[in-house]
C-alpha cells in the first residue's frame, strides 16, 4: 500500500505511487463530455471512473456529512462521493477523489474544503483529494494537468457541445427509440480511439470530425412533427447533471418537448473574458490580460468552426457565438456582474428568446445567491421587454419534491402550447388577408 505522505500545512498528498494503485473517482456533470475527460486522463496511466450513483441515498449522505447551508450542488457533488466511498463498490484505501476548484468568488471553490472536511467527519481522512484548477491552488506530486491533457480536454468540449447540440435536435423525433444515444457512443468511440493515436487534434482534422459527427446524426431516421423547444439554464450543476435537476431533459422528452441547452464553451469562454476585464475593472497585469486575449482568439476560432459546420449541414440549427451573446447583455448587466454564472445566465436567457425558444426552465439551486439574481431576479425584467417569453424557475433542493417540479414545468409546457397555437391562428388571418388583398396593378 502506497505511504499517506502530507505537505507542510497537513494536506494529504496523491502521490506518484497512488497513481498506480489507486482509483480516482469523478463526479458526474455532462455525460458525453465527461466521459471523453475521464477516458483522456486513463489514456494517460491514471485508473479513472466516473461515478453513476444516483438517488436518495447520495443525497442523505450530502446532507450527513455538509453543512446544511451549502448550495445544493455542494450537497450532491460531496453526497455522491461519500457515497461512492462507502458503498463497498471500492476499497476505500485505495481510492482518490477529484473535484474542480476555480478560485473565484463562488461557493464551488471551498467545496474542495468542504469535501476533506466531509471525509473526517465519516472517518475517511486517509483519502486523498485531488484538485482540478488552473490557479495554481494545489498541487499533487502524482497528478499533473501536462498540456496535452488540457489540449485533449478542449477538444473533448468542443466535441461535447456538438454531440449534445445536435442529440438533443435529433432525439425528441428519432423514429427508432434509442439510436441517437447509440450514435453519441459509437462518436465519443471514435474520437477517443483518433485522440488516443494523435489525431483529431488539429484545426484541420476537428473541421473533419464535426462532418462526420453531424453527417452520423443526419442519418438517424426522424419523423417530420415540430415539438415545442424548451431552454434549459441555471446554475452551472444543475443546468447540466441529470442528478442535479432530476433527469430534466428525460422529463421534457416525456412531455414531447425538445430540450434546448447551451454549450459548455460559452461558459468557459465567459471565464477566460472574466480575467481579461478584470484588468480593466480592478487593474492588474498586461501580460495576464495578453494571455486571456489570446486564449479567447483561439477559443473563438474553434467555436466558429463548429458553428460553421452546423450551418453547412442544413440540417441542424446553429447557435450564435460568444461575441453575440455578450451583445445581448447591453443594457441589462455589467461586465463586472461574474460570481457563479453572472450576465452568462442572463445572456443564454436573451438568447434562447431572440432565436425562437421563449419558453425556459431556469434552474434555481439552493444556496446560490448569484444564480437567483441573474436567474430569477432578471426574470420579470425579461418578461416586461418580452412579453410573449414564456420562463419559469424551478427550485432545486434537498426538501423540494419531483412532483411539485414537474407540475410547474407541465403548466409552462401548457402555456407555451397555448402561445403556439394562437401564434399560428395569428400568422393564418395575416396569410388569409394578405391572399384576400387586390393585386397590385
Amino acid at each position: 500500500m502506497a505511504e499517506l505522505v502530507y505537505d507542510k500545512t497537513g494536506r494529504l498528498l496523491f502521490t506518484k505511487e497512488m497513481k498506480k494503485e489507486y482509483t480516482i473517482l469523478v463526479p458526474q456533470m455532462l455525460p458525453d463530455h465527461f466521459a471523453m475527460l475521464v477516458r483522456i486522463i486513463q489514456n494517460e496511466g491514471y485508473k479513472v471512473e466516473m461515478l453513476g450513483n444516483t438517488g436518495k441515498p447520495v443525497i442523505d449522505a450530502g446532507q450527513k456529512y455538509v453543512h446544511n447551508d451549502a448550495c445544493y450542488p455542494a450537497v450532491l457533488v460531496i453526497g455522491q462521493l461519500i457515497n461512492a466511498v462507502q458503498s463497498g463498490k471500492y476499497d476505500p484505501h485505495k481510492v482518490a477523489l477529484v473535484i474542480t476548484q476555480t478560485g473565484g468568488g463562488c461557493r464551488a471553490s471551498n467545496y474542495i474544503h468542504m469535501l476533506r472536511k466531509a471525509l473526517e467527519k465519516a472517518g475517511l481522512s486517509y483519502v486523498p483529494v485531488i484538485s482540478i484548477n488552473l490557479s495554481g491552488l494545489e498541487h499533487n506530486p502524482g497528478f499533473q494537468l501536462t498540456l496535452g491533457i488540457l489540449r485533449k480536454a478542449v477538444f473533448a468540449i468542443l466535441y461535447g457541445d456538438l454531440i449534445m447540440n445536435v442529440g438533443n435536435q435529433v432525439r425528441p423525433y428519432e423514429v427508432n427509440p434509442g439510436e441517437t444515444d447509440r450514435v453519441a457512443a459509437e462518436c465519443v468511440d471514435f474520437l477517443l480511439e483518433g485522440m488516443a493515436q494523435g489525431k483529431g487534434l488539429s484545426y484541420k482534422s476537428m473541421v473533419k470530425n464535426f462532418d462526420r459527427i453531424i453527417d452520423r446524426f443526419k442519418a438517424i431516421p426522424v419523423t417530420g412533427e415540430e415539438k415545442v423547444r424548451v431552454g434549459v439554464v441555471g446554475e452551472i450543476y444543475v443546468k447540466y447533471a441529470p442528478l442535479g435537476n432530476n433527469n430534466l431533459n428525460e422529463f421534457l422528452l416525456s412531455e414531447g418537448a425538445e430540450p434546448v441547452v447551451p454549450g459548455l464553451l460559452d461558459f468557459v469562454l465567459f471565464k477566460i473574458y472574466n480575467r481579461d476585464v478584470d484588468v480593466d475593472l480592478y487593474g492588474g497585469k498586461w501580460i495576464k490580460q495578453a494571455v486571456c486575449r489570446f486564449l479567447l482568439r483561439y477559443m473563438k476560432r474553434y467555436q466558429h468552426a463548429l458553428i460553421d459546420a452546423l450551418k453547412r449541414s442544413d440540417r441542424f440549427r446553429a447557435p450564435g457565438d460568444f461575441d453575440e451573446l455578450h451583445s445581448y447583455i447591453k443594457g441589462y448587466l455589467g461586465d463586472g456582474n461574474k460570481m457563479g454564472e453572472g450576465w452568462l445566465l442572463t445572456a443564454e436567457m436573451l438568447e434562447l428568446i431572440h432565436t425562437g425558444v421563449p419558453n425556459i426552465v431556469c434552474t434555481q439551486p439552493f444556496g446560490c445567491l448569484p444564480n437567483h439574481i441573474v436567474g430569477k431576479g432578471m426574470i420579470r425584467k425579461l418578461k416586461d421587454d418580452y412579453p410573449w417569453s414564456n420562463i419559469v424557475a424551478i427550485d432545486y433542493d434537498p426538501g423540494a419534491t419531483k412532483i411539485n417540479q414537474e407540475n410547474r414545468i407541465k403548466l409552462m409546457l401548457a402555456n407555451a402550447r397555448g402561445l403556439a397555437k394562437e401564434h399560428a391562428a395569428q400568422e393564418a388571418e395575416s396569410q388569409q388577408a394578405r391572399e384576400a388583398e387586390p393585386a397590385a396593378v
